[in-house]
């Protein structure tokens, strides 16, 4: 009896779940159910449940944070389109990693060096060396968050 109300708990939790893929051009990254999705979409921050309208938007680089249980799951994405329909939200991007497969060190080391390459080429480089410079400190900083890092904005 309570082993029968435990799986029709569960059973209902897994109906209620979104299907959430990541994929990037060389694999996916993430492919599994969860609760709860933020993306980093142009407008802002983009916070989808079950039963969310239908939506396409477009992604900046940043970090999506997935809710598989109780645990969030930090991914760093490169840019990209997300769709919501139906409990599934697929999302294609440039590229992503999971936080817990960066590391820490190697990643403040990267957002450290696009900042400084950033301040150097505002302080006489020209326009596409800025956008390019800038473009750099977005994705390390991404990887950066992702692996747990944090920002001073």
């Amino acid at each position: 009896m309570i082993e029968d109300k435990r799986q029709k708990t569960k059973d209902k939790r897994q109906l209620m779940a979104l299907t959430v893929r990541v994929i990037s051009p060389d694999k996916t990254v993430w492919d599994s159910n969860a609760e709860e999705v933020i993306l980093p979409s142009t407008t802002g921050q983009l916070g989808i449940l079950t039963g969310h309208a239908p939506l396409l938007t477009a992604l900046d680089t940043g970090v999506m944070r997935v809710r598989p249980g109780k645990e969030w799951v930090a991914i760093a994405l490169m840019g990209g389109f997300a769709e919501v329909e139906n409990n599934e939200v697929t999302i294609l991007v440039n590229a992503a990693e999971r936080g817990d497969t960066i590391k820490l060190e190697e990643a403040r080391a990267a957002y450290n060096e696009a900042e400084t390459r950033l301040n150097q080429v505002d302080n006489g480089g020209n326009r596409q060396e800025q956008i390019q410079a800038t473009q750099a400190v977005k994705r390390a900083r991404s990887r950066f968050q992702a692996a747990g890092g944090m920002v001073q904005v």
